[in-house]
């Protein structure tokens, strides 16, 4: 089966600066991204159809018979199952946009179905930077079901607390946590291959610990949070998601946020997600460059992809940074920092594509990996049309 996850240009513009630098298929929200939640549900040779400058980096393949998918959409098993079941030009819609449909070529906004049938049930969905955060617990609880069912969890060392529910931990080999305090019974708690939870950490579910991330000791940890692959993080988080590869590796606390790869937060970097008048929040929009009331009360910075603060950075509630950008300096940045910007409360200057490039190298070869030619085609074209 061939199916192709699509993005819709209102989603994909109404999920930046997250999007700036991936399909919204590759966003991590509970455990997986929600490509993988859709391989899990759905097997098939999987691909994107995305914005025309990440196709060189993520194409679409199309065969004579395809699956199309809205990429926001959330995979639960009853819409996989009415998905497989698509006829050649059958479409999956409610009135307001198609969820999935079946042919040889989609445009989406564009292709008209032959036919149309409802949905199953009522489709969940990620349109915004804050859904991340804000469905996270019921995605990693969904999550954790499906990838630890009938499988037994390696044992939890006997120097660690367990609270509620042991059912509702999962660890897989290789991992290592000694001398923490786990809590499930707020929601289950997940440890990925060769991930690490050190001395006197304190955890309440939901947690996603995933493959060779690490909670540094003392960490406290409030859920749901999640840590993609290879992040480390300290202090104290609270609903946070990590897509991968990220450091908060000190002391400073981060809530209800989003971090994307690749991102670091200094030592004592404090970030606040609850305004001073406990007013509803306004979060940066990209498509029409002003600040959207979120109908959110709490919420915490939203990164974009390469970006850095330094030591005791602190953060207005809702801050949104950009691509590429480096943060530092005393008192607080303004709350929307575009891409490709370094400094602080006094102002921002523009940082060059060679400098970026530099960092990127270096900030990449502690993990092994290597920017691509792909990718600095991809980095240049949002330097050269940065927002």
């Amino acid at each position: 089966m061939n199916i192709i996850l699509f993005d819709t240009i209102q989603e994909h513009n109404n999920l930046l600066p997250l999007t700036f630098t991936r399909p919204i298929a590759d966003l991590r929200v509970g455990i997986n991204t929600i490509k993988e939640k859709w391989q899990s549900l759905l097997p098939g040779e999987y691909s994107y159809l995305t914005t025309t400058y990440l196709s060189e980096k993520y194409p679409a393949r199309h065969s004579d018979d395809n699956i199309f998918i809205a990429a926001h959409l959330l995979a639960t098993p009853c819409l996989a199952e009415q998905i497989n079941t698509l006829k050649q030009g059958e479409a999956i819609a409610d009135e307001n946009e198609i969820w999935a449909y079946r042919g040889k070529e989609f445009t989406p906004g564009e292709t008209t179905p032959s036919s149309q049938v409802a949905p199953c049930e009522q489709p969940d969905a990620i349109r915004f930077p804050y859904d991340i955060f804000g469905k996270n617990g019921k995605e990693l609880s969904a999550d954790f079901n499906r990838i630890t069912m009938g499988r037994t969890s390696a044992p939890l060392s006997n120097t660690c607390t367990l609270i509620g529910n042991p059912e509702l931990l999962f660890i897989e080999e290789g991992a290592t946590v000694e001398c923490a305090t786990l809590n499930t019974k707020n929601g289950p708690i997940y440890i990925g291959r060769d991930a690490e939870i050190m001395e006197t950490c304190a955890v309440r579910g939901p947690l996603a610990l995933c493959e060779h991330a690490v909670l540094n000791m003392g960490t406290k940890v409030y859920g749901p949070t999640t840590l993609g692959p290879y992040c480390k993080c300290g202090g104290e988080l609270n609903n946070v998601v990590f897509i991968g590869y990220s450091n908060k590796a000190h002391d400073g606390f981060l809530g209800n946020a989003v971090i994307g790869e690749w991102c670091n937060l200094g030592a004592d970097t404090v970030a606040s997600n609850l305004k001073n008048t406990y007013a509803e929040v306004r979060v940066w929009h990209y498509p029409t460059k002003s600040f959207r009331k979120s109908g959110l009360q709490f919420c915490g910075p939203i990164m974009g992809d390469h970006s850095k603060a330094g030591i005791n950075t602190m953060f207005n509630t809702a801050t949104v940074v950009g691509v590429g950008c480096n943060i530092y300096g005393a008192g607080f940045p303004r709350t929307y920092v575009p891409s490709f910007s370094e400094g602080g409360a006094q102002g921002f200057t523009e940082i060059s594509l060679n400098r970026f490039f530099d960092i990127a190298e270096r900030v990449m070869a502690r993990r092994n990996k290597q920017l691509s030619d792909a990718d600095r085609r991809l980095y240049t074209y949002l330097y050269e049309n940065k927002e």
